[in-house]
């Protein structure tokens, strides 16, 4: 198949490589790849079975667990590691990094590289997980083909800062030891309820509400920037997502530590940072400049 042209709803001209779509289930599956969908299915698999042994201070439980873990993704994993929108004491960028393992979305060095990837490549045939290949692969499919990622980013060359740092390393390779002491100690706790309730619902709550960014967030939603590519800003999704769902507002900014520019766009994340900030533990804070906001604003 030959090049073509399509135009996306930004208004401009992108060149799309006519190619065969990749199989997503009758492929050669490597072991990581086998580890994830494991993982995934597990925590969607114990959710199902949450109706059956429900407690409502286990779904509490399992609510909390989300909520923390997801404010722990965005806050260290996306705006502190991979974005570096501002600093914090290295005992507190490593707490906040150890606490986002058990959102159950990888280690940090392979986050933020695949994260660092989808704003190099954003919306292009190298964009690990672009919506141009369909709603479902970028909401989940890609993350179950480690290979395909690989083809079309390389190797993960993008985060040799947080590579020379033991306590990423650390993490890496002892990933998995970690998330089956956890899940081990709140079975221990609160037995089924809590490890169905708690590990299942609180992990399928915190997983979708991350791939709706990827997928939904590229489809859906407004445009209060011009930016180059699919992003949108969906509002009622900002409370649930920690207000990464202004996502039009992070694509024009990436370095912003404020995605929810206006007063009334609710984001907790910054808000934590907002709190850090005013104890002196977070600093060189980014923002947007006034001249950034009227580069990529919309002509009147």
């Amino acid at each position: 198949m030959g090049d073509t042209t399509k135009e996306d709803v930004s208004g401009y001209s992108r060149k799309v490589v006519g190619k065969k779509r990749r199989a997503y289930f009758f492929r050669k599956w490597t072991k990581i790849d086998v580890m994830r969908v494991s993982s995934v299915g597990t925590v969607h698999f114990l959710c199902l079975l949450a109706p059956f042994y429900f407690k409502w201070e286990a779904l509490l439980f399992g609510v909390i667990l989300a909520f923390l873990t997801s404010l722990c993704i965005t806050f260290s994993y996306h705006r502190n590691l991979t974005h570096r929108s501002f600093k914090l004491p290295k005992w507190l960028e490593y707490s906040f990094a150890y606490f986002a393992l058990f959102a159950l979305q990888g280690h940090p060095i392979d986050w933020v590289s695949t994260h660092r990837f989808h704003h190099q490549f954003t919306d292009s045939d190298r964009d690990p997980h672009s919506p141009m290949e369909g709603f479902w692969f970028s909401h989940v499919f890609w993350i179950f083909d480690t290979s395909y990622i690989r083809e079309k980013c390389g190797g993960r060359d993008n985060v040799m800062d947080l590579k020379q740092q033991w306590f990423y390393r650390f993490l890496r390779n002892t990933i998995g030891l970690h998330i089956m002491t956890f899940w081990t100690l709140v079975y221990l706790w609160g037995g089924l309820p809590y490890l169905t309730c708690g590990i299942g619902a609180g992990g399928a709550i915190g997983y979708n509400g991350t791939w709706l960014i990827n997928s939904a967030c590229h489809i859906w939603g407004s445009r209060a920037w011009n930016t180059k590519d699919t992003s949108r800003n969906i509002w009622w999704l900002g409370p649930f997502t920690m207000g990464e769902s202004w996502h039009n507002n992070h694509h024009a900014f990436e370095a912003s530590a404020r995605h929810g520019l206006e007063w009334y766009q609710v984001d907790l994340t910054w808000y934590l940072i907002s709190f850090f900030q005013a104890l002196g533990l977070a600093t060189d804070v980014k923002l947007p400049s006034e001249a950034q906001k009227r580069k990529l604003a919309f002509p009147r």
